[in-house]
């Protein structure tokens, strides 16, 4: 049996919506994209090259990153000023940690080795973990410590970072946008104040704040916090049900690892029950 079958399945994944429809599509749910965002370069980003000069007057001691994304978009934005090797081999000075696999695959691609991985779920709390369990190999105190944003700022990682000493450089590198084709999460977020919809499926604490955003704007805010009650809300991870949390939602799927496949297969196995029970 497919277990999503005859369910209404909503989601606002807009890089890899393809393949978060074919994954509820193959657990027989009716898949509905209303893609939420869009990534946006920072062009002419002052605070990359802000960020390129003090790296290469040695001028920073750790630098964290965040996103595969981010380490791509930056390098791509530093390239129209300096020569790529030059940043590259200043970056393989450095003391780096990357968030989780998308950054590390992101360095193993320019071959800048890292000091420590960062656990599951990879979020802010893991980042300043690893780094009290390594202070003595990675001192923070009085140490420049450079963040590389990644389309919000992370306001609990620069205060945490403050706390144990360290001097923080944010780096944003891109930011987040609503697409220029605001009609698929206009349908979808009438479609869940009208009550259609069975799962609503969020993977980035972005799309939380846009869906609601857009909501307020075609007046739909209250509707559609109530119509979450009877929805079955699924999370792909903590950084992305604390957004949902501070809008009032209680999230009723999260995945033990914080990746779309084992979202999915959460939600599966989850969702008809929780429907029930709402």
């Amino acid at each position: 049996m497919k277990k999503l079958e005859g369910l209404n399945v909503v989601f606002f994944e807009s890089r890899l919506s393809k393949t978060l429809g074919d994954l509820i599509a193959l657990q027989g749910g009716r898949s509905f994209s209303a893609p939420s965002m869009k990534e946006v370069p920072i062009e002419n980003n002052p605070h990359a090259f802000a960020f390129a000069e003090k790296l290469l007057r040695r001028e920073i001691d750790l630098v964290v990153f965040l996103t595969g994304v981010g380490v791509r978009a930056l390098m791509s934005i530093l390239e129209t000023r300096y020569k790529r090797e030059t940043i590259v081999l200043s970056l393989r000075k450095m003391t780096i940690i990357p968030r989780g696999p998308k950054p590390i695959k992101a360095l193993h691609e320019l071959s800048v080795p890292y000091a420590v991985t960062v656990p599951e779920p990879n979020t802010w709390r893991e980042i300043l973990k690893v780094l009290d369990e390594n202070r003595e190999k990675i001192p923070l105190k009085d140490k420049v410590v450079a963040v590389q944003e990644y389309g919000v700022a992370n306001p609990e990682l620069v205060e945490g970072l403050k706390k144990r000493g360290a001097k923080v450089l944010s780096v944003p590198v891109y930011r987040w946008m609503l697409p220029d084709d605001l009609g698929p999460l206009k349908t979808a977020i009438s479609s869940m104040a009208s009550g259609e919809v069975h799962v609503a499926v969020f993977t980035t604490a972005v799309q939380v704040e846009h869906v609601f955003k857009v909501a307020s704007e075609m007046g739909l805010e209250n509707e559609l916090k109530d119509s979450f009650r009877k929805i079955v809300v699924a999370s792909v991870g903590p950084d992305c049900t604390e957004s949902l949390l501070r809008h009032g939602l209680s999230v009723d799927i999260q995945p033990a690892s914080p990746k779309m496949g084992p979202l999915v297969q959460a939600v599966a196995e989850k969702a008809r029950e929780v429907l029930l029970k709402k």
